[in-house]
Formats: C-alpha cells, structure tokens, sequence
C-alpha cells in the first residue's frame, strides 16, 4: 500500500489509530532512547492541538504533534518507527506540518525542540537553533525556531 498522511484533533482520531500513534512515541522515546519522562503529558488533547501521522494500511510509521502556544506555533512529538527511516517519511511529514502551521496562524514563529543529532535535519525545514543546549532525560536538546515567513 502506498504511504498515506493524515491530521486531526486526538478526538477525531480512531481509538486504534491513536493507539498505535501513542504506542509508536512510547517505542521511540521511552523505549529506544531510555527517556523515562511523562511521555502523556496532556498536551494531545488540548484546545488546538493536532496530531500527524503516516500510515501504511493501519501501521503507523511515523507521527508528530502541532500545538498553538501563546505566541507561536510549536512541532514536537516528532516519533519514526525504526523500520521507516530513511524513506523520506518523517521529511514529508515535516514539510506538511510546517505548511500547518503557517495555515492556522499566518506571521506566527514555529518553534521546536530538537535532539541535538537532528538539528541539521530540523533545519532542512527552515529551522535554526534559537537558544543554548540543554539536556532533557540525558539527551542533548538545542531549541529551535523558524521565523515567520519562512527560514
């Protein structure tokens, strides 16, 4: 089956589907990466919140969330099933997410913040590392912003 990419609210989302989507996170960031962090932090389910994601079939091979912030647009829970990489899935993603973002509130800074080994690929979208590094679960961490308008 060819990759296909969906949004909606966690409301909106088929209980199976954001299942598989909390599941995969869980995979990637408590599992693989040994963060032990509140993964569920009640941020899925806040006013304008929406989920991402890229399926084949009913797997989910790659997900994120959008959340509106007070003075900006915030990209995180970027999460790739190991399987996935590589394939320009999570890049795809990305892009829509960006394009997201710039709908629901034109002129408004998208921020994020990224592993470290990733800032290079966040930046791809426009990105640049707006702060200090900072550690989160033992994990170096830069913040990151892309301006409004663009990169």
């Amino acid at each position: 089956m060819p990759v296909t990419y969906h949004r909606a609210a966690a409301a909106e989302i088929a209980p199976e589907t954001l299942y598989r989507m909390l599941w995969l996170r869980l995979r990637v960031f408590v599992v693989e990466q040994r963060a032990a962090y509140p993964e569920l932090d009640g941020r899925d389910i806040e006013p304008g919140a929406e989920l991402m994601w890229a399926s084949d079939g009913d797997e989910v091979l790659s997900t994120l969330r959008i959340l509106e912030d007070p003075t900006e647009m915030r990209i995180g829970r970027v999460a790739t099933d190991a399987a996935a990489r590589g394939r320009g899935i999570a890049a795809e993603l990305m892009r829509r997410a960006v394009a997201r973002c710039e709908e629901l509130a034109p002129g408004v800074p998208i921020v994020l913040d990224a592993q470290s080994q990733l800032a290079d690929w966040y930046a791809r979208f426009g990105f640049a590392v707006s702060g200090p590094a900072f550690s989160e679960d033992d994990i170096p961490h830069v913040p990151m912003r892309r301006p409004a308008g663009g990169g």
